[in-house]
């Protein structure tokens, strides 16, 4: 993989919250682990109990010591990424299960096809990009029609990566849950004319995801 070890950003519940499980969250392929979009989700979900992780991929580890821009791994190399995260993740003892895997954009991507064979509890993608944009004839679907990680797609209507019409048709898993954000982009972003707000559609995330670990530790 690389030499440059693995740095993490880990942020837990504040206050009284009582902690519901851990989030491995990865990043998209343009921004890092700490862009706006990152922090804002990362204060919803811990708002409501879970523990955030976030991590970089070499490439983007790379280009925040060196200043230049760098295209993503192989996708190897982040797979091996995702394993090596997840397994000190799990050796810790200090993060509370269930340990659910993510992230946006890519960064989902890439966590969705190592969740089966990681055995993980479940899967939450925020804008996941299901085509390169204006190409919906080529879909990045196949590991996703025999899932069978419990996982939940976020997913605005609006998303140049993949909108409710050019999914119609797709036959995911019965074990892939998919919740269309009214009018949001790929950061799951509205426009003001909708009368909904950024805000408004992550913390309709960090209930889901939330209410999922709480029902997989039998709480809900």
């Amino acid at each position: 993989m690389t030499d440059l070890p693995v740095h993490y950003l880990i942020d837990r519940p504040a206050g009284q919250t009582l902690p519901v499980g851990t989030l491995i969250l990865a990043h998209g392929a343009g921004a890092p682990m700490d862009s706006d979009f990152m922090a804002a989700i990362t204060r919803q979900l811990t708002a409501v109990g879970l523990t955030l992780v976030r991590f970089e991929f070499p490439y983007m580890r790379q280009r925040r010591l060196t200043g230049k821009k760098r295209p993503p791994d192989r996708q190897p190399v982040l797979l091996d990424c995702w394993r090596e995260v997840y397994s000190h993740c799990c050796d810790r003892k200090d993060l509370p299960v269930p340990i659910l895997i993510g992230g946006k954009s890519m960064g989902g991507r890439m966590a969705s096809m190592v969740a089966d064979e990681l055995g993980v509890a479940g899967l939450c993608c925020l804008g996941y990009p299901f085509h390169a944009p204006g190409k919906p004839e080529r879909m990045r679907v196949e590991h996703l029609l025999t899932m069978i990680t419990p996982a939940f797609i976020y997913q605005g209507t609006r998303d140049p990566f993949g909108r409710p019409d050019e999914l119609a048709a797709v036959a995911l898993s019965p074990a892939v849950t998919m919740s269309w954000l009214e009018d949001g982009n790929h950061d799951l972003k509205p426009r003001r004319s909708s009368g909904l707000d950024q805000s408004q559609h992550l913390a309709a995330v960090a209930g889901s995801v939330s209410s999922f670990a709480r029902a997989y530790l039998g709480e809900g």
